[in-house]
């Protein structure tokens, strides 16, 4: 079990199905967090909220799409609900298909800046509005080394980590003096389940490859260290921190 550095914390991470969401789920849980868990597949939160009942965490799941304004709100609207305020909010919720930019479409750029770019804006505003009555609060956006870095074959996925990055910094201005932080982390190319699926696509293993090799701490990275990372500056560890884009890359964006 952890520290309890979030304990009582009432927290919603989005797109917690998966991944870097599922892993911070677990690291919230065992930190005490109360969990509103967002995601758009129900059979993964209920799985999610079982695997987790032994930590003793409080725990709501909504089913919903971050790039619906109804869905979002009824998300916020929970956490309020449920355990009267929301502190903190880990918006990681995000598809990542990989495209050069003949092979991608105006509507493959439409459906990926719909959930990374307008679902994480959603997000932080709805979260915005509910911290504001309650006196502050803290926000965790998941930007990407592509998010401040070009890599290839990210015509679709770069541009909206692009958007994670700059609404971090701009939110963070804006909010500062209402008692409300806005950080994010810069995960480089972490072991998820989207991308152990690369080794089933075109060009895939060649491109997972290489990604490895490109990290100078010589491997891939694990959910839980993303989520770690997200742990410290969600939590009052971090209570000068605002405004920062984390990398935790194994050194990439070093380079």
């Amino acid at each position: 079990m952890g520290s309890g550095r979030v304990a009582g914390k009432s927290t919603l991470i989005t797109g917690a199905g998966a991944g870097i969401g599922r892993a911070t789920a677990e690291v919230f849980a065992e930190e005490g967090a109360h969990l509103v868990l967002f995601d758009i597949n129900p059979g993964k939160l209920e799985a999610l909220k079982a695997d987790l009942a032994p930590t003793g965490a409080k725990i709501v799941t909504v089913t919903g799409d971050v790039s619906d304004n109804g869905d979002v709100l009824r998300a916020v609207s929970t956490a309020i609900e449920h355990f009267g305020r929301l502190d903190i909010l880990v918006a990681n919720a995000g598809i990542i298909p990989l495209m050069e930019i003949t092979e991608a479409t105006g509507d493959d750029f439409d459906a990926v800046m719909a959930v990374d770019g307008r679902g994480m804006f959603l997000s932080c505003k709805h979260a915005i509005e509910a911290m504001l009555k309650t006196g502050g609060g803290s926000i965790v956006c998941l930007s990407s080394i592509s998010g401040l870095a070009g890599q290839k074959r990210q015509s679709t996925y770069g541009p909206a980590k692009y958007v994670a990055s700059g609404i971090t910094q701009h939110l963070a201005v804006e909010w500062a003096d209402r008692g409300i932080r806005v950080n994010a982390v810069a995960p480089g190319t972490i072991k998820t389940e989207r991308v152990m699926q690369l080794y089933d696509e075109p060009g895939g293993p060649e491109y997972v490859a290489g990604m490895e090799k490109s990290h100078p701490i010589g491997r891939l990275g694990e959910s839980r260290e993303v989520a770690q990372a997200i742990l410290f500056l969600a939590s009052d560890d971090a209570s000068f921190i605002t405004g920062a884009i984390l990398p935790v890359d194994g050194g990439y964006l070093a380079q």
